[in-house]
């Protein structure tokens, strides 16, 4: 049970350090998604 914490705990203080990092990442992430979608939607419409 005390390496599964020490564990958690590890990892907490990774995404603790690197949110700034993670929170860039999904928001390109999401807006290449977003693009690729209305790309493909206006495709559709011609």
């Amino acid at each position: 049970m005390q390496t599964v914490m020490n564990g958690y705990r590890g990892l907490s203080f990774l995404v603790g350090l690197n949110w700034d990092w993670l929170f860039t990442l999904g928001t390109i992430v999401v807006g290449l998604l977003a693009g690729a979608f209305l790309g493909t939607q206006l495709v559709a419409l011609q």
